[in-house]
């Protein structure tokens, strides 16, 4: 089986967030980093080349697979953030509410801030790190 090439990386997040573009896109990555260090109290750590993650949890599916992934996190694209973590049971109200996104099974993704809801995603990251966010 392969193994899962979203491994922790020693790679600096702060390095990561200043190359991000566009410019608006790594304005959006410091109010979120901000945000997940205060809704989590750990330092984040790279996870793969792309991915700001918080935490750690052990995922295993039926088929047998399974692996290590960030808590909740998030990844500054060109075309959109790509947020991880806070598609979770019960979270349809609060994502209903969170202003422009698009729904995915492992992720949600956002424009601009400038049209989100930020109250509300503080919201779902804090919801979603309550649930799973036991550091490891």
């Amino acid at each position: 089986m392969a193994e899962n090439v979203t491994q922790p990386t020693d790679a600096s997040v702060d390095e990561f967030l200043a190359s991000a573009e566009p410019a608006g896109r790594r304005e959006d990555a410091a109010v979120l980093r901000e945000m997940l260090d205060r809704v989590t109290g750990v330092t984040p750590v790279m996870w793969g080349p792309s991915i700001v993650g918080y935490g750690t949890y052990h995922y295993r599916y039926e088929t047998g697979r399974e692996g290590d992934m960030p808590v909740i996190g998030f990844s500054p694209r060109k075309a959109s953030m790509s947020l991880y973590g806070v598609n979770y049971d019960g979270s349809d109200d609060l994502l209903a509410q969170l202003g422009p996104a698009k729904v995915g099974v492992g992720c949600v993704w956002v424009g601009r801030f400038a049209k989100l809801d930020l109250d509300v995603l503080e919201r779902l990251f804090a919801e979603a790190w309550r649930r799973d966010g036991t550091p490891a």
